[in-house]
């Protein structure tokens, strides 16, 4: 596993250089491995699509033993000698979330806009996107926000040219080759094609977040009543 220097406080470690199922099985690992049993000075462990970014910070790791001259190496080494020997606690783990969607229509505004990229009824979009298993990559651009893998090629459309300036809490969207779901009101390009009733970010809890990167997504279609029956309020 390739470990670069990000800046003068972390370090990226390299698991791969595709977008797929062995790298994000290598991601999720090195990251328990490390979470499992934290390095002096580790500050924070960032997993992503295809790398872990580790910050640390210098003085913490200088008071553990690091060569003030040299704390990226020192650091470096003691990162690969954790990763050849990781805790059993390190081995992926993952919950399967069940996430409730009622597409088309004022929920999924962009379902038909999916079906012509796709050539296929938009009957048949639902479908494909709720057979699919998603793995959660990482979570980003918005609290609690999950990118997920596994989209059927099939579906892959173009971000939104201009961006809506708001999108509901709970839309879920497609951008590129990517899945999602908008946690907030916040601005977004993705197409919409559904929405959820869950709360994706919940500020009130603990955790917060209702997916967490390493978890898996199974998305069922609902009717609107249903919907309505299982929105959650704030």
């Amino acid at each position: 596993m390739q470990i670069t220097p990000l800046g003068d406080t972390a370090l990226v470690l390299e698991a791969g250089s595709v977008i797929d199922e062995p790298t994000h099985r290598r991601v999720q690992t090195a990251w328990r491995a490390l979470a499992a049993a934290p390095l002096p000075g580790v500050s924070e462990l960032v997993p992503a699509y295809t790398t872990v970014t580790v910050f640390y910070d210098p003085w913490a790791a200088v008071q553990a033993g690091a060569p003030e001259q040299n704390i990226t190496d020192w650091l470096a080494t003691q990162l690969r000698e954790r990763l050849k020997n990781p805790p059993k606690s390190a081995k992926p783990e993952s919950k399967l979330v069940e996430i409730p969607v009622c597409y088309g229509g004022e929920f999924g505004p962009d379902l038909g806009r999916v079906a012509t990229q796709a050539k296929i009824p938009p009957e048949e979009v639902i479908r494909r996107h709720g057979k699919a298993e998603y793995p959660v990559h990482l979570i980003g651009f918005a609290p609690g926000f999950p990118y997920l893998g596994g989209l059927p090629k099939e579906l892959h459309t173009p971000r939104h040219p201009k961006p809506r300036m708001s999108v509901p809490p709970g839309s879920v969207g497609i951008g590129g080759a990517q899945t999602g779901i908008y946690p907030l009101a916040t601005p977004g390009g993705w197409n919409l094609i559904g929405r959820t009733p869950l709360r994706i970010f919940r500020p009130e809890q603990n955790p917060p977040v209702l997916l967490t990167a390493g978890d898996r997504v199974k998305f069922r279609a609902i009717t609107p009543l249903e919907f309505a029956r299982l929105e959650e309020r704030p």
